[in-house]
């Protein structure tokens, strides 16, 4: 069935003469083609639609009002594409107001973030008690909580601690309000809690203040003074108990930087395996626009060579008729002209396809450099969001070690002030347990490291150990299968031979044996020795389980507080692919209404590809989801049950090994008694052959046997040969790793013995330092005691606003050092910007290079193999004559020669072996295949 073109297609004619088609006309989308010479179309297609009753004017007048169409259709594109470039400008702008908008509520939120944590650290040192940090808590949570609401509004959700901000319509500024107020509240009582705090402080101050000015008596002085002890002893503890939760307040910090740093290098690492799928779909999507363009342009062709052809098949020329022939010519005139239009039409169409593939592409690239830029990461909510959640965490982290050095120095004063009063030896003795407790945590800290370390030693030890036993169970199963092998030949060569030699060759090889299982029991011994120190180790580490334990106790805590992040960081990825898929929903929706001028059938298989690409993408981002939880799931699991495994296998292993030890023993055994059997039957079958074998033929027949048994037996004694080498090499092998294990644990013991003798010496340092600072303490009581009340008052405001320089100076050098890591982060990026850049440059090179290198690469092969091949044929040649191959062996030395080399050295009286120089018979010359 031959295809019509497609003018043909849209018009047809029918009984009447009208045009049917205009609905198709309509729904194929093809108003780029002329509508003025649609009729010369159906002129050619059929030459009797110009006899047709229809009138003339109807086709003239569905051109004019499809061209009206098509105008008012452009004018509507035209208003429309203003209208998005409007929008598109709006939309900018309210980004823009957006950001400076959120910038100013990010440093709003800092501030007031900062303003309660100072209230609350001052409280705590003014004196208020471990509960007020409860409110630490609650503001961590506050700041690490993301409210469900829209991404505008995120951090006015933050800033306000609500869920949501409800909409205009719904009263939105009295919410605002409400939880302002709520907020303000909230700070304001911490500001009254720390007013009370100071002011329950002032008279306790200044009773100690007029106890001390004041003229009283010794045992007035005495009450006071434990007065003044408590108080001591209580802010103390309390200063301890403040130190502990915020030391553990920075661990949570550091945890969680930790756990952000890891996010976010799994995040850029994601984010390149999808712009590397990326690159595929888009690489395929390039192909499928290439072979759309090829087929566009063989239709093209096709209807071109169709066209032409229509007039002479339906048979309608008569060369008779010259008025006919006019016709005929003026209509392939018209047809010609009828063609140029259709290709210029066809042209302008490719080029159009062309300038929006470019544009296309353009917005590919686009969004790939976006994807791949640094900036725009840097510039993204997110991104902003975890940097401020960072920079906060680092200035608590500063302000929190700041406090700790400052609790230190005030414990450190309120030390020398009870000295110097003359307290009790309470303080003294509660400072010397806390540096007793220090010593002993650090201690325990030294011994853990070392049972740690102690412990890995061993399991190297264990896995070494396990290693060479089963080298040797696979050596002695094969030595086994070995002397298996060569019993039955033993017994075949027996009962065919009637040779004595062949029995002391067999007797040979049957000591070597045994004294090889010898030696390989030995060695097998010696590794029993080695299990049971492993079991002595064993028993060590089944000491450190309990402390594993208590440490995965305290693992669990931590990995729920990182399962609460991730949860955080998952909710905020979902947002970004959320607004990523709208954007490029927009892009779509504009790129459609930016080519319906065009083909509605390329608009369809584009908008097919495009969905197919979408799909795939998220099937493979779904899959990437999966696989991660599958291999964290799989990788904790893994991690708990990996000891107990190793453990367990390993006594499973030597508790097998025993046993195989002594099925070996029994074999040997069993081997021996069977070798002694077989020595008598041997001699038995010797004795019938002596007497049986008389005949000349029968002589002949078994002299031939024998032959080919002595070429056997020699192959066999080679093979044998070369397998004891390989034995001994195994057994040297063993033995060196033997004798590094055996300097590995000399070396762990040597660390030992110095470990303790330091422990030692440090516990004599301790107890010296111990009695020393006592001897100290009593004399300054001495001392203190004949001081005056108002030194001490001038000492401690001094001292305070030493500290209070010291704590400013402090700080104004934590915002340098700050202001310096940022430059300096600044500058790394920089640098690393620059070494990508000039990595790729040496990427292309190398791409190059191997290009050009891979052209090159196979004839260096050929070369090579054609070496290969001379040197093999010069291996097989005779090294006397170098022209024959090698066709004898000589049996004592097991050198190669050719026959004719060989007989003519047998011709002279002293026999040598060329290659070596030893002595050899006639009956030392055996034939060999090669």
């Amino acid at each position: 069935m031959e295809t019509l073109p497609p003018y043909e297609k849209l018009y047809s004619p029918n009984g009447n003469g009208g045009v049917v088609g205009g609905r198709d006309l309509m729904e194929n989308a093809d108003s780029d083609e002329p509508e003025k010479k649609r009729p010369h179309l159906n002129s050619l297609s059929s030459p009797m639609a110009r006899h047709s009753s229809a009138s003339p004017d109807n086709r003239p007048v569905d051109a004019a009002v499809l061209q009206y169409q098509n105008q008012k259709l452009v004018q509507q594109l035209d208003v429309q594409k203003h209208e998005l470039q409007d929008l598109e400008a709006k939309i900018k702008e309210l980004k823009d107001k957006q950001v400076s908008y959120d910038t100013r509520l990010i440093t709003l939120n800092q501030l007031w973030n900062q303003l309660v944590d100072d209230l609350v650290l001052l409280g705590v040192r003014a004196g208020a008690p471990q509960t007020s940090l409860q409110t630490l808590d609650h503001v961590d949570h506050s700041r690490g909580f993301i409210p469900s609401c829209h991404a505008e509004e995120m951090f006015l959700c933050r800033l306000l601690e609500t869920d949501s901000v409800e909409s205009i319509e719904n009263e939105s500024l009295q919410n605002i309000k409400a939880a302002l107020d709520k907020r303000t509240s909230s700070t304001r009582a911490l500001m009254k809690f720390l007013e009370d705090i100071i002011n329950a402080q002032r008279p306790i101050i200044e009773s100690i203040a007029l106890a001390l000015q004041g003229n009283l008596s010794a045992e007035d002085t005495i009450i006071q003074l434990c007065k003044v002890d408590d108080l001591m002893k209580e802010e103390a503890v309390n200063l301890n108990e403040v130190i502990g939760v915020l030391q553990l307040k920075h661990k949570d910090y550091v945890d969680g930087i930790q756990t952000c740093i890891h996010s976010h290098a799994e995040d850029q690492s994601k984010i390149r395996h999808l712009a590397g799928e990326l690159e595929e779909s888009m690489a395929e999507l390039e192909e499928s626009r290439r072979k759309l363009v090829n087929l566009k342009m063989q239709k093209d062709v096709a209807s071109g060579v169709h066209t032409p052809v229509v007039g002479p098949v339906n048979g309608c020329l008569s060369p008779e008729k010259p008025a006919e022939r006019t016709i005929r010519v003026r209509e392939l005139k018209e047809s010609i002209e009828e063609t140029k239009v259709l290709a210029a039409d066809r042209l302008s169409e490719l080029q159009d396809a062309q300038k929006g593939n470019l544009v296309l592409s353009k917005q590919l690239q686009d969004l790939q450099d976006e994807l791949k830029d640094e900036k725009h990461v840097y510039s993204s909510r997110l991104y902003t969001l975890l940097n401020d959640q960072l920079l906060h965490w680092n200035n608590q982290v500063d302000r929190y070690k700041g406090l700790t050095d400052s609790l230190q120095v005030k414990l450190a004063l309120c030390c020398v002030l009870d000295c110097a009063l003359g307290a009790d030896s309470s303080l003294i003795h509660l400072e010397v347990q806390l540096q007793a407790e220090k010593s002993s945590i650090l201690r325990w800290e030294k011994e853990l490291n070392m049972k740690l370390e102690s412990l890995e030693v061993t399991r190297n030890a264990i896995d070494n150990g396990k290693s060479g036993i089963e080298e040797l169970e696979i050596q002695l199963q094969k030595c086994i299968v070995e002397k298996n092998e060569l019993e039955i030949k033993m017994e075949e060569a027996v009962q065919d031979s009637g040779r004595k030699d062949i029995k002391a060759e067999f007797h040979v090889m049957a000591t070597a044996l045994s004294k090889e299982m010898g030696m390989m029991e030995a060695q097998l011994n010696r590794w029993k020795e080695i299990a049971h120190e492993a079991l002595s180790l064993r028993e060590e580490s089944q000491s450190l389980k309990d402390l594993l334990v208590e440490k995965t106790s305290e693992q669990k805590n931590l990995g729920d507080k990182c399962a609460k992040q991730t949860g955080e960081i998952k909710s905020l990825k979902t947002l970004i692919e959320k607004m990523e898929k709208e954007k490029l929903e927009l892009q779509i929706l504009l790129d459609m209404l930016g080519q319906q001028i065009y083909d509605n059938r390329d608009l369809m298989e584009i908008k097919e590809s495009e969905h197919r690409a979408c799909s795939q993408a998220e099937h493979l981002r779904n899959a990437l989801d999966e696989h991660g939880l599958e291999l964290r799931v799989k990788a904790a699991n893994e991690a708990e049950a990996a000891c107990q495994q190793r453990l367990s296998a390993a006594e499973a292993e030597i508790t097998d090994l025993r046993a195989k030890l002594d099925a070996s023993d029994r074999d040997a055994l069993e081997l021996k008694e069977s070798l002694k059997i077989k020595e008598g039957e041997s001699e038995a079958y010797i004795s019938e052959i002596e007497t049986i074998g008389q005949a000349y033929e029968d002589m002949q027949t078994q002299n031939q046997h024998l032959l080919q048994q002595v070429t056997e037996r020699d192959d066999y004694n080679i093979k044998l040969v070369s397998e004891s080498v390989k034995i001994k090499q195994a057994q040297s092998f063993l033995l060196s790793e033997k004798q590094a294990l055996a300097n590995q644990l000399q070396q762990v013991n040597s660390t030992l013995e110095s470990l303790k003798l330091r422990i030692a010496d440090s516990e004599e340092q301790m107890k010296v330092c111990i009695a020393e600072a006592l001897k100290s303490t009593h004399e300054d009581r001495h001392l203190a005691v004949n001081l005056e009340t108002v030194k001490w008052e001038l000492a401690d405001a001094e001292k305070e606003l030493k500290w209070l320089k010291s704590a400013v100076s402090s700080s104004e050098k934590e915002s340098e050092q700050i202001q310096r890591k940022i430059d300096e982060i600044q500058m790394e990026l920089d640098s690393e910007r620059n070494e990508r850049k000039k990595l790729d440059d040496e990427l292309v090179e190398l791409n190059r290079k191997i290009a050009e290198l891979s052209s090159e690469s196979g004839e260096a092969a050929i070369q090579r193999l054609q070496d290969e091949i001379k040197d093999c044929k010069a291996v097989l040649k005779c090294s006397v004559c170098f022209d024959r191959p090698k066709e004898v062996v000589i049996v004592k030395c097991f050198h190669l020669f050719c026959n004719p080399c060989i007989q003519r050295n047998l011709e002279i009286r002293h026999r040598k072996c060329p290659g070596c120089g030893t002595a050899f018979g006639q009956s030392d010359v055996r034939f060999v295949k090669i």
